[in-house]
């Protein structure tokens, strides 16, 4: 008869074999842009064999041999989509472009793709990326690792591997910072066996692990203490995606802020970092606010969640992301003031910037999946592959050359979510007396 610790390991290498199935008949469709239904299909049953492994690791006692099984495989899933050509999205091209132009000698917030002047870099083989008529809007960190990254990584495969190494090393860093809160194996299979995470890392190469690697890095920092090497690993995480900004208050506020001399002077070096980076870009700064209002006119609208809301309570899609910002802010400001500790307060803020912004690509959400790892909650899960559904978009696109998110496929995406988190939330309240 298995022991309850073998029975974790016997669930780790189903889950294993499942999914890396999975990933396999990703990886053998190759350009997943021409396969979307098919890629949508294999990814919800990824997502059940998903929740099936997550639901037998908790079960079953934890066992080091299963823990080491779900790094393992982590480590196989990623590999697995790592040859795959990124075709689901053109980000990863869009990086190479900014990345080339600089080295050519250009801002790349000060011209856009489309510019005649830069007709002799492109390469017509490829394709354009996104936001062909906007200057870039990534932040001045990215920009020089995108710089660094077309110098060593000169293909679009070879580019997804810093990617995938910083996905990596937040599955290391989780496992460490989970050892330490006393958490369980199948808190750590959370993140790295989700199939979002891996499409959306391995598979597309969305620079969003570079930032995440950095936030996770300095959660685990400053819970050690370490409070200077956080800010500076938080400042490193914003100004390589502008997400993590929102968390600044409450780290200042952990530091003792504004009582406490060494918390200014953190906040000091971190801005001085902030100025470091931004530097060589300087000539574009005052364009960066006019490109913004441009990108904030042009691309919003995929999100049928609370912005939706807000915009058919206003009338305005200007005064619903107002709106938006301001709970948001407000949020991270009460998380400070109440000392809210950091995966929940994490979850909360980022998780109100998703369902309050104009724009909430699939691959944004896995800036809260290292959060859900602290605090499980089955509705944010279901959420993470119900994801899946916004590639949609790819069906008419490669048809008619429309980009228009239907509907139907937004509210299936987001409906079944708010449903469970509102059951979720009446039997929370009904337990409460007892």
């Amino acid at each position: 008869m298995l022991t309850r610790a073998g029975s974790q390991t016997l669930a780790a290498l189903g889950g294993i074999v499942a999914l890396e199935a999975a990933f396999l008949l990703l990886l053998r469709l190759g350009n997943l842009k021409l396969y979307v239904v098919e890629t949508i299909a294999i990814a919800f049953a990824a997502g059940i064999v998903y929740f099936i492994a997550l639901y037998a690791l908790e079960r079953a006692a934890d066992s080091r041999a299963a823990l080491w099984l779900i790094i393992a495989g982590a480590v196989l899933f990623r590999l697995t989509l790592a040859p795959l050509t990124p075709t689901l999205s053109d980000d990863v091209y869009r990086y190479r472009w900014d990345g080339l132009i600089q080295r050519a000698g250009w801002n790349p917030y000060s011209v856009r793709p489309d510019d005649p002047r830069l007709a002799f870099l492109h390469n017509h083989s490829e394709p354009a990326g996104p936001g062909h008529d906007i200057p870039t809007i990534y932040p001045p960190l990215a920009e020089l690792a995108f710089r660094a990254g077309v110098r060593f990584f000169p293909t679009p495969v070879a580019f997804k591997l810093p990617v995938i190494a910083a996905d990596l090393l937040v599955v290391i860093l989780l496992a460490g910072w989970l050892r330490a809160a006393g958490g369980r194996n199948f808190q750590l299979a959370i993140y790295a066996w989700n199939p979002l995470v891996v499409v959306e890392f391995a598979g597309s190469g969305h620079s969003d692990a570079l930032a995440l690697a950095a936030l996770v890095a300095a959660c685990f920092v400053i819970i050690r203490g370490r409070e200077k090497l956080s800010t500076m690993l938080l400042a490193v995480a914003a100004l390589l995606k502008i997400f993590p900004v929102m968390l600044f208050p409450l780290w200042l506020r952990r530091q003792g802020w504004p009582r406490s001399a060494l918390s200014w002077v953190n906040g000091l070096v971190a801005a001085a970092l902030a100025v470091l980076c931004t530097w060589p870009y300087r000539s574009a700064l005052a364009q960066f606010p006019q490109t913004m209002a441009y990108f904030a006119s042009r691309w919003q609208m995929n999100n049928t969640s609370l912005f939706a809301v807000l915009v058919w309570f206003t009338h305005s899609s200007d005064l619903a992301e107002g709106l938006g910002v301001g709970v948001a802010v407000g949020l991270a400001l009460w998380a400070a003031w109440r000392r809210i500790e950091l995966p929940r307060a994490a979850l909360l803020i980022f998780g109100a910037i998703l369902l309050l912004s104009p724009n909430a690509y699939s691959w944004y959400f896995t800036w809260i999946i290292p959060f859900l790892c602290f605090v499980p909650n089955t509705a944010w899960l279901l959420l993470m592959i119900l994801q899946f559904l916004s590639y949609h978009v790819l069906i008419d696109y490669q048809a008619f050359g429309t980009w228009h998110f239907r509907p139907f496929f937004l509210w299936l995406t987001y409906g079944p979510f708010f449903a469970l988190l509102l059951w979720q939330l009446l039997r929370r309240r009904r337990e409460a007396p007892s």
